[in-house]
């Protein structure tokens, strides 16, 4: 042992330099571990890693951070299915963004003790021996106590602080920052039912994982960029895997196409619109939202003392999303403005078809038939242009 820490430096003795690179090495491997086998592969099935690759990240996570792939994948699956209500295990909208970014592993590990959430969310996780006997919970703390003694050995005195580092980098990246953040600021893409937020464009240290909003849209995607300007390093590894055939992608976001030669709303039309519906409301804002707004500002701003970017907002969020405060001036903007009325009414019935009771293909047609009709004669150019740009909408093949 006195060889070892003769100079404290443990066996591979590296420099100061050398001691920071190897710590960030560690934590990125634990974050792709976290990203792409935890929740792209275990938790939505989005892709499936190669089992050599699987057993990698069984084995890592263990050691650096006694995750179970069990508790992990229940935990995340009930935050989708329950999210923002008093039953989402770490919403910052019910528990607070303090509670989340500071408490984030107590609110991991009092959801982990409930034996109805592991039964109901757990399911198709491993249990084979090794999960049985030494990666499940049950045993999740030896992989730590084998950590500190290999980074001891290893790295000497400073992997002291090396193990601090891998402790506290998953409760303070992903319980934190994705958890809490990803719920609290940042832009969103889409106009999902939760509030989910992309906390930066550019998807690096933490695997894609910034790119929240987008998973939320698209949860089954082993994608999370989705616009040509953002950048999801996950999905880059998962690129290079499936290169080596260490991973198949089986889901990627729907991406639609406008077929102007297309006129008629068909059972494939509406399987691209519901397919692709977030995409659509998405375009809905760009074409018929945004530009209604535009028209009718100076005249509303004569009335309301509401600014044009505040007008914006609640016009495109979610509608369960805003507060009683934000219903009421949006109600505002609605009462003095008809063209507003018209096009904001015609996005919820919209939104309606696909969420409805349609119990058939036929009757989702005739429902999607009967509200391009009604748009087209709306009066309103840009629900009209829109309402004509919907009866071309297919999915990409490529």
């Amino acid at each position: 042992m006195e060889f070892l820490f003769e100079h404290y430096g443990g066996l591979l003795g590296l420099s100061a330099w050398g001691y920071v690179l190897a710590s960030l090495l560690m934590v990125q491997i634990t974050v792709f571990a976290v990203t792409l086998y935890l929740h792209r592969d275990a938790a939505h099935r989005a892709v499936d890693l190669h089992p050599a690759i699987r057993h990698f990240c069984r084995f890592w996570l263990w050691m650096t951070t006694g995750i179970a792939t069990r508790e992990w994948v229940a935990i995340h699956r009930k935050h989708h299915a329950r999210c923002e209500t008093p039953d989402d295990p770490h919403s910052p909208q019910v528990e607070g963004l303090k509670k989340v970014l500071l408490e984030g592993a107590e609110l991991y590990r009092k959801e982990a003790r409930n034996a109805e959430t592991l039964h109901k969310y757990g399911r198709g996780t491993p249990d084979d021996w090794l999960e049985r006997r030494v990666y499940g919970a049950a045993h999740n703390y030896l992989g730590i106590v084998l950590m500190v003694v290999l980074f001891l050995l290893l790295f000497g005195v400073p992997g002291i602080i090396m193990i601090a580092v891998q402790l506290v980098s998953q409760p303070l990246l992903a319980a934190g920052i994705v958890n809490g953040v990803g719920h609290y600021a940042g832009y969103r893409n889409f106009e999902s039912a939760d509030a989910s937020r992309n906390v930066t464009p550019w998807g690096l240290f933490l695997g894609g994982e910034e790119l929240h909003n987008n998973h939320h849209a698209f949860p089954s995607s082993a994608r999370f960029s989705v616009l040509r300007w953002e950048v999801d390093i996950g999905w880059g590894v998962l690129r290079v895997l499936q290169a080596f055939r260490l991973a198949k992608v089986r889901r990627t976001a729907p991406m639609p196409v406008i077929l102007p030669a297309r006129q008629v709303v068909d059972l494939e039309t509406v399987r691209a619109i519901v397919v692709a519906r977030m995409h659509v409301m998405r375009d809905y804002t760009r074409m018929v939202t945004v530009p209604t707004l535009r028209a009718e500002f100076a005249a509303l701003r004569t009335r309301i003392p509401e600014r044009a970017g505040r007008m914006k907002r609640l016009l495109v969020r979610e509608t369960t999303l805003l507060d009683a405060a934000a219903r009421r001036r949006l109600n505002e903007v609605l009462e003095n403005s008809q063209a507003l009325a018209t096009v904001h009414e015609f996005r919820e019935r919209l939104k309606a078809i696909w969420s409805g009771s349609a119990t058939s293909n036929e009757g989702l047609v005739v429902q999607f038939r009967d509200w391009c009709a009604q748009a087209e004669a709306s009066g309103v150019r840009s629900l009209q242009d829109f309402a004509a740009s919907l009866r071309g909408y297919s999915l990409r093949t490529a």
